[in-house]
């Protein structure tokens, strides 16, 4: 996991965007880790999927519809199938996403 994580700090200090890289998958399964600098968006986007986010440092806002989610470490949120949503970046972030 350290090694994907250093890979994810290296792609951010180039981009203005979260970077997201696989960490495990199986068959519909999946588990992402995702990393934010402060003031980063992943914009609006649904899933297909059942997917839980997992705040593994930071603090970032989950948001649905006009309802905000705050969300701190070890917090997660199970995310529903074809609901718009974003995730907005408090301070430096890494979240894991489950899928599946």
């Amino acid at each position: 996991m350290n090694q994907i994580i250093t890979e994810i700090n290296k792609k951010l200090a180039t981009t203005d965007k979260p970077v997201a890289r696989i960490f495990y998958k199986s068959g519909e399964h999946k588990i992402m880790l995702m990393g934010f600098l402060k003031g980063m968006t992943l914009e609006q986007h649904k899933t297909s999927v059942p997917a839980r986010l997992l705040v593994m440092s930071g603090f970032v806002t989950y948001k649905q519809g006009n309802e905000p989610t705050t969300l701190q470490q070890y917090d997660f949120f199970d995310i529903p199938v074809d609901v718009l949503h974003e995730v907005h970046a408090e301070e430096d972030s890494l979240c894991m996403l489950i899928q599946g």
